[in-house]
């Protein structure tokens, strides 16, 4: 391009001018004649390659946006090789994507000025552009750029976080895209044949947190028994908890218990603590809710009933505990808060007759006892 007349040597340290809030290069150097050039040269100037830009205006078909002109005198003669001898990033990418044969360059906004240049490179390199589509920048909850203090922002973030790449997939393609018949749960088969440029907004999308979430909780859903677990082991392995040795059709059961509750595979982890010895604990509330006098006898009642039975079935169940309330003098809430409380550790969660088939007999006596050890025997009526 030099000896075509497209780039000039600019010196390093050459003034550059000052127009508001933007700044030009001094277009002097286009001028210096081949002695200033050595002269400037012998006294250490290290020069670095400018494209000169002659045309009055650049313009594009963006795939987004339209037709879009750029005025020449504003783009100014821009550096495409460094005094250090590295070619900046506008020439580099021009290179590159020419030498890959990329028919598609499609990036943010913020990139359109840089269009423009790497338009006038491509048309001086002799090399067919790609068609460029500009999205607009995803926002925060504030209305303000995307970035780390809205939270993670990286993709390897999300996964930790127990997000299925198909769910992150599907809602990163509805920041600023949706579908002609309203859908916005894709598979990614799905999700490639629906996809358009053409429904691309120009306005601006919003990072919605609950909104991933709902996406995440849907696929998580959708997903099959054995391939929910496979996908949740590592999680519950990375919680504290210890899988190995427990028959896989239990653990199946166990999660679809809590699945409809979780938005994560962390989330998953974190529900299915209660099935693991090692994982149940008393929350503050629950602590509170046996300490009663009511609950108490709810967990006494609890311990007799169980050693009545040979062991505790999904046949028997129902049975079982109408004898329990019974037993402990206690009905509705009354009854059934206590013991959720001391089956899971907590006051809420999965449907109670599922949870009492699934920790079975002895783990549940455990678990009483446990609770009758720290919180006291029943008062007797002598001690009212």
């Amino acid at each position: 391009m030099p000896g075509q007349g497209q780039a000039h040597s600019r010196p390093r340290g050459a003034r550059s001018v000052v127009r508001g809030r933007r700044v030009r290069p001094d277009r002097r150097c286009r001028r210096l004649q081949a002695e200033e050039e050595r002269a400037l040269a012998r006294s250490g100037r290290v020069p670095s390659l400018r494209f000169r830009v002659e045309a009055r205006t650049v313009e594009f078909e963006d795939l987004v946006r339209g037709r879009m002109s750029f005025e020449g005198r504003k783009i100014g003669d821009f550096v495409i090789l460094r005094s250090e001898g590295i070619a900046p990033y506008n020439f580099a990418v021009v290179i590159d994507d020419a030498g890959m044969e990329i028919s598609h360059v499609i990036r943010g906004e913020d990139h359109l000025a840089n269009t423009a240049r790497q338009i006038l490179l491509y048309r001086a390199l002799g090399f067919p552009p790609p068609r460029f589509a500009h999205l607009s920048l995803i926002l925060g909850p504030d209305r303000s750029p995307l970035s780390k203090r809205h939270g993670a922002t990286a993709v390897s973030h999300f996964r930790e976080a127990g997000y299925l790449p198909e769910a992150l997939v599907n809602y990163l393609a509805l920041l600023g895209w949706s579908s002609e018949d309203g859908e916005e749960v894709f598979s990614l088969p799905e999700l490639v044949a629906k996809f358009s440029l053409g429904r691309i907004s120009r306005g601006p999308a919003v990072f919605d947190r609950e909104k991933l979430n709902w996406v995440n909780r849907t696929h998580l859903k959708g997903l099959p028994g054995d391939e929910a677990l496979d996908r949740a082991l590592p999680f519950l392995r990375r919680s504290g908890m210890n899988p190995d040795g427990i028959p896989r059709p239990r653990l199946r059961a166990a999660l679809e218990t809590v699945r409809e509750e979780a938005d994560t595979l962390v989330g998953l982890a974190e529900r299915l603590r209660f099935f693991f010895d090692e994982g149940w604990t008393l929350t503050k509330e629950a602590e509170d809710l046996l300490a009663r006098e009511e609950s108490r006898r709810v967990v006494r009642a609890l311990e007799e009933e169980l050693r009545s039975v040979e062991e505790v079935t999904p046949e028997n169940t129902r049975a079982v505990l109408s004898r329990l309330s019974r037993r402990a003098g206690v009905s509705g809430r009354g009854f059934f808060l206590p013991l959720r409380a001391i089956l899971t550790g907590e006051t809420r969660g999965p449907e109670l007759e599922k949870v009492f088939v699934l920790l079975g007999k002895e783990k549940i006596m455990k678990r009483a006892d446990s609770i009758l050890q720290r919180i006291g025997p029943e008062r007797s009526p002598e001690s009212e």
